[in-house]
């Protein structure tokens, strides 16, 4: 390949990451443009893989095929950092940003590898306290940001500490948003943990096994407001720091906003998940006054 054909290839990679990040997650995508220019190609390349992580369960026919596909993403990093190339756009794209910034594989490997513990948990599994759900949100949110600040050259522990807070805070509220959508696929398994799900009379035992069951919307409200709680003191800790936080490392920390905003519109709706509202706009918001947002965090180098 020359290097004008190698350089429109790399080029439709890029757009391809963009492309998935807007179709799929649109609230960070707004969060990435507001990135200084020189930090965006990592960032879209760095979430695309989030993306493609996150819906490898939920668009596969069959659990397996989604299986299959966590797993080939956990051998193509090998490959990304071995400098093999890949005929996947989102893998070419982290293969130049790989080689353009310094980034931890270990990192990118342990998103993945979240995903695909999750995606091997027998039905009926649950997690059995919230320390757990904390954990896979660090792993597969947090780790977003890590990577980011990382590609950016900024190296700051009160920068780290606050992404790990606003990790685990979007991680816990982008869980309990997709109670519905689980529920409607008709899955046993829930997000729930059982304590919590326990204290608030959610927890069923069926044929000498414990279930999770939504059937009673005071309970799960209780349950939700619970556990929004915690995301709650996991975002106002990130925000505490914000006095150590470098200026440069303010931008990249912007996934607060969205995470407040959703945190907010279950408040309107007194934690009801299944409140229609809080599929209306983004998060909850209608969408002009969530860019406003948005945009008056960033022109003020707050998260």
């Amino acid at each position: 390949m020359n290097n004008a054909s190698a350089s429109s290839s790399l080029r439709a990679a890029f757009s391809h990451c963009v492309q998935q990040v807007r179709n799929y997650d649109y609230h960070h995508y707004l969060c990435l443009l507001e990135l200084p220019h020189n930090m965006r190609k990592a960032a879209f390349a760095i979430r695309a893989l989030n993306v493609e992580t996150a819906r490898a369960m939920d668009v596969a026919s069959d659990p397996r095929i989604g299986l299959m596909r966590l797993v080939w993403w956990q051998e193509a990093i090998d490959k990304i950092y071995a400098n093999k190339s890949i005929e996947h756009p989102t893998a070419q794209a982290l293969l130049s940003v790989v080689h353009e910034n310094k980034i931890s594989k270990g990192w990118l490997k342990r998103s993945v590898e979240a995903r695909i513990n999750d995606a091997r948990k027998e039905i009926g599994d649950a997690p059995e306290k919230i320390e757990d759900l904390e954990k896979y949100a660090e792993d597969t949110m947090s780790t977003n940001l890590y990577l980011t600040l990382q590609a950016g050259g900024i190296r700051s522990t009160a920068a780290d500490h606050a992404a790990s807070h606003i990790g685990k805070a979007s991680g816990l509220l982008l869980l309990i948003k997709s109670l519905p959508y689980h529920a409607n696929r008709n899955r046993h398994f829930s997000y729930i943990p059982t304590e919590v799900a326990a204290k608030h009379g959610l927890l069923v035992q069926h044929g000498g096994q414990a279930e999770i069951h939504l059937d009673s919307r005071e309970g799960l409200s209780e349950a939700v407001f619970e556990m929004a709680s915690v995301a709650n003191v996991h975002l106002q800790k990130a925000r505490d720091l914000a006095g150590t936080v470098p200026t440069e490392a303010r931008p990249v920390l912007l996934p607060a906003v969205p995470t407040q905003v959703l945190l907010d519109s279950l408040r309107k709706v007194n934690f009801d998940v299944f409140d229609p509202r809080l599929a209306r706009g983004i998060l909850g918001m209608p969408p002009l006054l969530y860019q406003l947002k948005l945009k008056w965090h960033s022109w003020r180098g707050k998260y």
